[in-house]
C-alpha cells in the first residue's frame, strides 16, 4: 500500500468522528462565550447604566475587531505549528477573558474583556477547519463542517437555556456575573483536556500530497496567501455571501432579548422571560440545527449533479429566511414573533456548511489555515463588527427623535434585514464560478502530489 494510503486509513472513522464532536463542542464554546453578552445584555445594562450605542460596541466591534486581526498571525503559526496546541491554548484564553468579564465596573473594564475574549477566539476556528479538512475528503467536507458548524445553534441554545434557569429564576441567585464566571471556569477544563487526548493529524493526508522531510511544503506568508485567494473568484463571492448574510443573522441574535424583554411585558398577557429563553433555546437548538445539517447534508448530495449548488443552495433559503425575520419583529405577539423566528433559524442556518466547504476546498492544501483566518477576518468585520453596532447606532438615534425601545429596535432590524439580498446575489454569483475553480484546486493539489 503506498504510504499516503496509510497516512490516510491509519485515522479510524471513529476517533475522526471523535475529533470532530470535540471541536463542535469547544466551537459551541466559542459562540457562548461570545454571544452571551447579547443575551444577558438587558441585565448589564440594567447594573451597569449603558447606553444601546455603547452596547452595540461591546456586542460587535470591541470583539470583532481583535478576532479577526488576531486569526492572522494564529493562522500563521497553525498553518506551520501543533494546531492542537492553538486550539488548546486559545480556549484557556477566552475562557479566562469570560469569566474575568463578570469583574467589569464600568464600559472601559467590560470592553477591554471583550476584547481579550476575542483575541482567545480567534485561534479556534482557524486550525479546526484545517485539522477537520485532513481528516475527511473534499466530497464529505460540506457536511463535516455542518456538523462543526452545529456548535453555533448547541451554543446559542445552550446559552439561552443557561440564562433562562438563572437569570430569569429569581430563586436561583445566580446573577450575570456568577453566570460569566461559571462558563469562563468550565472553558478552561475543556481546553486543558483538549490538549491531553487529542492528536495532531497529518497535513494533506486526504489529498494524498507527499513530500520527503527535504522537500517539506512551502510556508505561505499572509501576502502570498491573499494573492493567491484573490485569483480564486468563488472564494471571495462565498466570503462575501455569508458576511452579508452574517451582518443581518449578528444583529439579530445580539438585539432580540433587548427587543422581547421589553416588548413582552408591554403585552396585556406577557409570556415572561424564562419561557422565553427556554423557547428560544429549543428553537436555536433544534431548529436551526436541523438547518444547519440539512444545508450540508442536501449540499452535498446535490453537488455530486454540479457543484454550483455550493452556491445556489445558501441563496435559495436565504431569501427564503429574509421576509420571515421581518414578520417577526413586526409580529403582534411574543408567540407569533417566536414562530417567525423558528422559520428564519432554519433556512438561515443552511448556507454555513456548504460555505466553510468551499473556503477550505478551494484553498491550497498549505494555506487552509490561513485561508479560513481571512475568510473569517472578512466576515466577522462586515457581520460581528459592524451588524450589533449598527442596530445599538441606530436605535439610538431613533431614540432620540422620540422612539421607544421597542419600535427602534423593530426598524433597526428590519433595516439590516436587506443584508440577506446582498448575500443571496454573492452566493448566486458563486454558482457560476464555482464549476471551473472546483477543477482548478483539484489540478491544483494533483500537480502538487505529482511533485511530492
Amino acid at each position: 500500500m503506498p504510504q499516503s494510503s496509510l497516512q490516510a486509513s491509519s485515522v479510524s472513522k471513529s476517533y475522526r468522528s471523535f475529533i470532530l464532536l470535540l471541536l463542535t463542542l469547544i466551537y459551541a464554546f466559542n459562540f457562548i462565550d461570545r454571544q452571551i453578552i447579547g443575551i444577558v445584555s438587558p441585565y448589564i445594562q440594567e447594573d451597569l447604566g449603558l447606553t444601546n450605542s455603547q452596547l452595540g460596541y461591546l456586542k460587535g466591534i470591541f470583539f470583532a475587531l481583535f478576532y479577526t486581526l488576531i486569526g492572522i498571525p494564529v493562522a500563521w503559526l497553525a498553518d506551520r505549528y501543533n494546531r492542537v496546541n492553538i486550539i488548546s491554548s486559545a480556549v484557556v484564553i477566552w475562557s479566562g477573558f469570560t469569566a474575568l468579564t463578570a469583574m467589569a465596573t464600568g464600559f472601559i473594564s467590560i470592553g477591554v474583556a471583550r476584547m481579550g475574549v476575542g483575541i482567545g477566539e480567534a485561534g479556534g476556528s482557524p486550525p479546526s477547519h484545517s485539522i477537520i479538512s485532513d481528516l475527511y475528503p473534499k466530497e464529505e467536507r460540506a457536511k463535516a463542517l455542518a456538523i462543526w458548524s452545529l456548535g453555533i445553534p448547541i451554543g446559542l441554545g445552550f446559552a439561552y437555556f443557561i440564562a433562562g434557569i438563572t437569570l430569569a429564576n429569581p430563586e436561583s441567585g445566580i446573577d450575570w456575573r456568577r453566570l460569566l464566571i461559571g462558563l469562563g471556569l468550565t472553558g478552561i477544563v475543556l481546553g486543558i483536556l483538549t490538549r491531553i487526548i487529542v492528536r495532531e493529524p497529518k497535513r494533506g493526508a486526504q489529498e494524498n500530497v507527499q513530500r520527503s522531510i527535504s522537500t517539506p511544503p512551502a510556508k505561505p506568508s499572509f501576502k502570498h496567501s491573499l494573492a493567491t485567494l484573490l485569483k480564486i473568484p468563488s472564494w471571495w463571492f462565498m466570503c462575501l455571501g455569508i458576511s452579508c448574510a452574517s451582518f443581518t443573522g449578528y444583529g439579530v441574535q445580539t438585539w432580540q432579548i433587548d427587543y422581547l424583554k421589553p416588548f413582552d411585558e408591554s403585552l396585556a398577557e406577557p409570556m415572561g422571560m424564562q419561557k422565553i429563553f427556554i423557547i428560544l433555546a429549543l428553537l436555536n437548538t433544534i431548529i436551526y440545527g436541523t438547518g444547519t445539517y440539512i444545508g450540508g447534508l442536501l449540499t452535498q448530495k446535490l453537488a455530486k449533479k454540479s457543484v454550483s449548488y455550493y452556491g445556489r443552495v445558501p441563496a435559495i433559503s436565504l431569501l427564503c429566511s429574509m421576509p420571515i425575520i421581518i414578520a417577526a419583529f413586526w409580529a403582534p405577539s411574543t408567540s407569533l414573533h417566536l414562530i417567525f423566528t423558528g422559520g428564519y433559524l432554519f433556512f438561515s442556518g443552511m448556507y454555513l456548511g456548504p460555505t466553510f466547504a468551499i473556503a477550505q476546498t478551494l484553498a491550497p492544501i498549505n494555506m487552509r489555515a490561513m485561508s479560513t483566518a481571512i475568510f473569517f477576518l472578512i466576515l466577522n468585520l462586515i457581520a460581528l463588527g459592524f451588524g450589533p453596532t449598527a442596530v445599538g447606532l441606530i436605535s439610538d438615534a431613533l431614540k432620540d427623535v422620540g422612539y421607544e425601545q421597542i419600535g427602534a429596535l423593530r426598524i433597526s432590524i428590519s433595516c439590516i434585514a436587506f443584508g440577506i439580498i446582498l448575500s443571496a446575489i454573492n452566493f448566486f454569483m458563486a454558482s457560476k464560478t464555482l464549476p471551473r475553480d472546483w477543477d482548478m484546486a483539484q489540478k491544483r493539489n494533483d500537480k502538487r502530489n505529482d511533485r511530492g
